[in-house]
């Protein structure tokens, strides 16, 4: 039986190649601005291309942060990809601008360090060794980004009882931020695995299995 997603709408763009994704390994996919159906979904896919001060005024107006923290509280998956990451920390910083973001992880989203801007193509990514994010694909194995702005700090702590997320990281010319993030029910690429070919399609995979 396919597992149902909810694609969530609040005109970041991005949503027909996301769509065609996660059709091909096997969704049941629903474009929606509606909280009953993005809530109730077996999981919730939050896509992001803009700058992150639009992506949040938009996920704002269909009550998207109010659907992330219901689904997170009851241990449902959720996946942010790009700016549909991004959002998931405290602040962006763009152009001097400060926008709160939904707050599920702290850091901050700035511009990056590196003289060539936006950092776009492919590039591998490191990770721990026993990622399920990653699961079935190599350490050499690349994701295609497309991107200006990055967390380039991680500052979540967690204590003994919790288990600490897993964090992949990825450099454009020399300047290290997090790729992505894999935190119980919440995981979230920087990388667009939507257009990342084959290693794309196993990360979609592996996350339909933890619905």
């Amino acid at each position: 039986m396919s597992k149902s997603v909810a694609l969530l709408d609040y005109g970041s763009g991005n949503l027909r190649s996301a769509q065609r994704a996660l059709e091909r390994v096997g969704a049941d996919v629903t474009v929606t601005s509606d909280p009953k159906i993005a809530v109730d979904a077996d999981g919730l896919l939050v896509p992001g291309v803009g700058a992150f001060a639009a992506c949040m005024a938009g996920l704002n107006a269909v009550h998207g942060p109010r659907i992330i923290g219901q689904r997170l509280a009851g241990g449902r998956p959720v996946l942010g990809i790009c700016v549909g990451m991004q959002i998931l920390f405290e602040e962006g910083n763009e152009h001097g601008v400060h926008t709160r973001g939904a707050g599920e992880w702290p850091g901050t989203v700035e511009r990056l360090h590196a003289r060539i801007l936006p950092h776009m193509g492919w590039n591998t990514v490191e990770r721990a060794a026993d990622s399920q994010m990653f699961a079935g694909l190599d350490a050499d194995t690349r994701f295609y980004f497309v991107h200006t702005y990055g967390v380039r700090d991680w500052t979540l702590e967690t204590d003994d009882l919790t288990t600490p997320p897993s964090v992949a990281w990825a450099e454009h010319e020399s300047d290290r931020f997090v790729a992505a993030v894999e935190n119980g029910p919440l995981w979230a690429t920087q990388f667009h695995p939507e257009k990342s070919a084959d290693a794309g399609a196993q990360l979609l995979t592996n996350w339909l299995s933890t619905l």
